[in-house]
């Protein structure tokens, strides 16, 4: 294999480097560019600098304007109050089926989301060891229509965790759940490879066919609240900054 010059300038990009939010370019960039691919260096950087600035409240507001819809799945709550966003691969399984967990960290490639539907919440299919998997596999977070447990680990872990629920107990290590299939909670229907973007507010899952759409109209959210703040700063009040007064 031979290396070009071109090769090593992108060995040696910054993946570091961020823009200010009133400078971000989104021309062109797709869910494809979470990821830097070697070529995708502006895209990436802007999209980054976007996505550590935004909260999933403002992905949503954005999303809300596009198709009327949150994005939210309400029940879903943070356990450790982590930001993380990214994209979404996906199981359902039984509450007794802890084994599809397992098999879903094996599966999903670095810098997904595992994003499980479970039928019940009256068993745990995610905890400690679990969560230790999947960070060492490169695996960007969790989130569970279902429960988790071991939260006194959890808490401390620098690993995201979403869930509905908690419990101390679990099932057993069956395997039979499945992945990578679309599933659907809440009314919202979740595909593999759709956009997730979660915080301490909450989760946002936007379908991967209006994530470009959705990120620019989340620039547009951010800059005109960071004016708002602004103008408070100044000693204008909200009511008078969305004229009501």
């Amino acid at each position: 294999m031979t290396i070009s010059p071109k090769d090593v300038l992108n060995k040696n990009k910054n993946l570091n480097k961020r823009v200010d939010i009133n400078k971000i370019n989104l021309d062109n960039i797709s869910i494809d560019d979470l990821r830097y691919n070697g070529k995708n260096y502006d895209e990436y950087i802007n999209l980054m600098s976007l996505l550590e600035n935004v909260s999933a409240c403002q992905v949503s507001d954005a999303y809300n304007g596009i198709s009327k819809r949150s994005g939210a799945i309400q029940s879903i709550r943070p356990i450790n109050n982590q930001k993380v966003f990214g994209s979404i691969f996906t199981a359902e399984t039984s509450s007794d089926d802890w084994g599809t967990s397992a098999l879903a960290i094996d599966a999903a490639n670095p810098g997904d989301i595992l994003f499980f539907k479970v039928d019940l919440d009256d068993k745990a299919i995610w905890g400690e060891l679990a969560s230790t998997c999947a960070k060492d596999n490169g695996i960007k977070a969790t989130v569970i229509y279902g429960s988790a447990r071991d939260l006194d680990a959890l808490l401390y872990i620098d690993y995201p965790v979403f869930a509905s629920n908690f419990c101390p107990n679990a099932g057993s290590a069956l395997g039979l759940g499945t992945l990578n299939e679309s599933v659907e909670v809440e009314g919202v229907k979740i595909n593999p490879g759709d956009f997730l973007i979660a915080d301490e507010s909450g989760i946002v899952v936007i379908p991967y066919e209006l994530f470009a759409q959705t990120m620019v109209a989340a620039l547009g959210v951010k800059q005109k609240e960071s004016k708002i703040i602004d103008d408070i700063a100044d000693g204008k009040t909200l009511a008078e900054i969305v004229g009501l007064k």
